[in-house]
């Protein structure tokens, strides 16, 4: 893994680390309803104030906090066209199964390709370090998996080509 990839990962797991002491906060609006507040936006006290981290201009993430719930929105590196469609399709592949990952939202923020909402009652079923594990490893995953489908769609094409040139000589 490279230097900058791994000091990249490592901010944000602390970070997260740091953000992740949520408590159950019910609506104030609301009598007996529990929305995160980090969507809602209904009490401007109970939102903390957002962390960007950016590994370069084209890669960065954005973490929303609030009492009762926390949001991580990924940008991830797309350095070329090729990169561009395979993360689109890619990240809509994985967002159309969102139930699966319990903590991943159908919708993105806007201007970042995938977001996590994780809430009090995550932070409850589940552990809190095996909660940041999972959102760690799927960004080094994800610039893995985007690179390997890049790789395998330039030797697809370059067998294609091969096999076309092969019909004029």
């Amino acid at each position: 893994m490279a230097t900058s990839l791994r000091l990249y990962l490592t901010c944000i797991r602390n970070t997260l680390e740091a953000a992740l002491c949520l408590q159950n906060f019910p609506c104030q609006e609301v009598e007996r309803h529990n929305k995160p507040e980090v969507e809602m936006k209904t009490s401007q006290e109970l939102l903390l104030n957002s962390i960007l981290i950016c590994r370069n201009e084209a890669e960065k993430c954005l973490i929303e906090t609030s009492i009762n719930s926390l949001r991580i929105s990924l940008k991830v590196k797309q350095a070329d066209e090729l990169e561009n469609i395979l993360t689109k399709k890619f990240l809509r592949f994985l967002s159309m199964r969102a139930e699966a990952f319990q903590v991943l939202r159908r919708k993105p923020v806007q201007g970042y390709d995938i977001s996590f909402l994780i809430t009090n009652f995550h932070c409850e079923e589940m552990q809190k370090r095996k909660l940041i594990d999972f959102i760690v490893q799927f960004m080094e995953d994800i610039e893995k998996e985007i690179s390997e489908l890049k790789m395998s769609v330039n030797t697809r094409g370059r067998l294609v080509a091969t096999e076309f040139l092969k019909q004029f000589i």
